[in-house]
């Protein structure tokens, strides 16, 4: 351990992203003891989502997870997306038997990226490449902006929010490539859905779906 991160740890000694709890030294993965207990894992088979062979979560969305994954997205717990990426990547692992050439994510726009610094699925994208040794590519765009999902209950209205609000990016060729597209949460798959029909336009061959958590 270097001695910046050894002064950072005594003034901000690192955290679960679920429950707050300050970490031991030996839970260096950055869950506690408790939550990896605890937490509500997701072992059913992955979801189906239009224009993905499937969509795979570590996690369900309830709970200490959805407190974690919004102290994630909007109150700097960006320092989180190593666990939630480690995670993410040993779901795929384990779940999809078949080697991915890269790995993409959900964009948000220009503005939204302005005005929260940072965008949590690139960060998502990043650690799920380092865990994998995958190839993560910029392959989207968001083209207008949004009302946010979660705030819209019905399935047909949220499929309406994102018809049109995304793009592959102008010169992107995935043409036979098997195309990991991470998200940070899976509701009713509408967001995924039209980001993977892209893809497909793109050339991609499969396109796999990866969140951290789903929501039933």
């Amino acid at each position: 351990m270097n001695l910046v991160k050894l002064v950072l740890d005594l003034i901000y000694p690192p955290r679960c992203p679920f429950c707050g709890h300050v970490l031991e030294v030996w839970e260096e993965e950055g869950l506690c003891h408790q939550c990896q207990k605890t937490l509500p894992w997701q072992l059913e088979v992955g979801k189906q989502v239009d224009f993905c062979a499937r969509c795979f979560s570590p996690l369900w969305y309830r709970g200490s997870v959805r407190r974690g994954m919004e102290q994630f997205k909007f109150r700097g717990g960006q320092i989180h997306a190593r666990l939630f990426g480690t995670l993410m990547a040993r779901c795929l692992h384990d779940q999809w038997g078949e080697e991915v050439d890269c790995i993409t994510w959900v964009p948000v726009t220009r503005r939204r990226l302005g005005e929260r610094g940072f965008d949590q699925c690139e960060l998502l994208a990043r650690e799920v490449g380092k865990n994998l040794g995958v190839e993560v590519v910029s392959a989207l765009e968001k083209v207008r902006d949004t009302k946010q999902q979660a705030r819209i209950t019905s399935s047909s209205a949220r499929q309406a929010n994102v018809t049109g609000a995304y793009a592959a990016r102008e010169g992107i060729d995935l043409t036979g490539k098997q195309v990991v597209l991470v998200d940070d949460v899976v509701t009713s798959g509408a967001t995924l859905a039209e980001c993977a029909a892209c893809l497909r336009i793109a050339g991609a061959e499969k396109v796999i779906g990866l969140t951290v958590a789903r929501a039933k």
